[in-house]
């Protein structure tokens, strides 16, 4: 049953206050509630005003539609290509807001309901509780197109037991409702006709008190049990190709895995990796690599050096060559530079993670009493656009 779908004429993000319980409704249905600049900025919005509030206890954020969020506006991007940092104040507030979803102070339940993609999955994965149902889908397929998992994802994915993160990064292969309970990217699986029920029970209970929210969401819960077939089940092939120190090694082990019997499940996936940005999944294995080491702030900061760098084609504009093929022309025919993994020199992808200057990085507060603090508007971006 897909949640109602609002009025597309109102604001792209809907923000209810009942009482104890505050409510956002991602708002844009028929382009799957994917996350432009407004709709991050009307979160940010909405997220510290609640948290500052004493008398809201509890968050829900939903989808309208068929869609929970389909991540980051491609379109944006793209139409932004020719214009110098165009999107940098919108990926600036994204990340920034990304730590304050996954540090938030008040109870929060994301209710879940068919396409979690990308950007969208961190409105999603970092909550309290985040409700999924049989209709729902996950993936992280930003390498395919040239650019890199993002979003806190290079922190989440590197947490995953073993090596199921490089997999989930590399290939943007898929999990259902079940198995992302099973993985720990979300916490509770309910049938789909189930949702808006519990919704009314949580507005009902009117508090965020987290046994009482844990207690009313696992009456209308199931236990999951993931099918034979699921990729889950396939951790042991996964760890030992996805664990190698290159692309290229893990494409040869995983080679010689799809030769093995029983193995069939491989091809379409190493089909889809060969067929990806070799920029893209370069920059992706190491930036999941790094994040086992990083907190997620360095994860954050990271993740922005990362996206600002590619969407200024400092070493391939293999990002907007994707989308166009993906999202624009729809040929599915991109065309990398390089095209091969081998072209792509460490030298180069060095250079995309090199630090900004200090006053150029993402501000991440670091004392509690400024947790809301380095917003866009004070870095020294602003200013600097300012003088212009």
């Amino acid at each position: 049953m897909a949640q109602k779908i609002v009025n597309p004429d109102e604001e792209v993000v809907l923000g209810e206050e009942r009482d104890r319980v505050r409510l956002i409704t991602l708002n844009r249905p028929r382009l799957l509630n994917v996350i432009s600049s407004k709709v991050v900025s009307l979160l940010a919005e909405y997220l510290e005003k609640w948290e500052k509030d004493s008398n809201a206890e509890l968050v829900i954020i939903k989808g309208a539609g068929r869609a929970f969020s389909a991540g980051g506006d491609l379109k944006m991007f793209y139409d932004g290509r020719t214009l110098k940092d165009s999107c940098l104040e919108v990926v600036y507030r994204m990340y920034w807001l990304c730590y304050h979803i996954h540090t938030y102070k008040k109870t929060q339940v994301a209710l879940v309901h068919g396409i979690s993609m990308g950007g969208g999955a961190s409105l999603m994965v970092p909550m309290k509780f985040s409700v999924v149902t049989e209709k729902t889908v996950f993936s992280t397929p930003e390498a395919g197109i040239g650019f890199h998992t993002d979003c806190g994802f290079s922190y989440i994915h590197s947490h995953l037991p073993g090596h199921l993160g490089e997999f989930l990064a590399l290939t943007g292969a898929r999990l259902n409702g079940k198995e992302l309970v099973a993985a720990g990217l979300a916490t509770h699986f309910v049938p789909s006709e189930k949702l808006p029920e519990l919704e009314k029970h949580l507005i009902i209970i009117n508090s965020g008190d987290e046994k009482a929210v844990r207690s009313v969401i696992e009456e209308f819960s199931t236990e999951v049990q993931i099918d034979e077939q699921s990729i889950l089940n396939k951790q042991a092939i996964i760890d030992e190709c996805f664990s190698k120190d290159t692309v290229e090694e893990i494409i040869k082990s995983f080679e010689a895995e799809a030769s093995k019997e029983g193995n069939s499940w491989i091809g379409p996936v190493l089909k889809g990796l060969k067929r990806s940005s070799p920029t893209g999944l370069t920059i992706t294995l190491r930036s999941i690599r790094e994040g086992r080491d990083q907190t997620l702030s360095e994860c954050l900061k990271k993740e922005f050096r990362l996206t600002m760098n590619v969407l200024r084609t400092t070493i391939s504009g293999d990002v907007y060559e994707g989308i166009r093929a993906l999202t624009i022309d729809k040929d599915n025919a991109p065309k990398w530079e390089p095209q091969t993994l081998d072209k792509v020199s460490n030298d180069k992808v060095d250079l995309v993670f090199q630090p900004f200057e200090e006053h150029l990085e993402l501000e991440i507060p670091e004392k509690e009493e400024c947790r809301w603090d380095g917003k866009y508007e004070n870095s020294g971006y602003a200013t600097l656009k300012a003088r212009v």
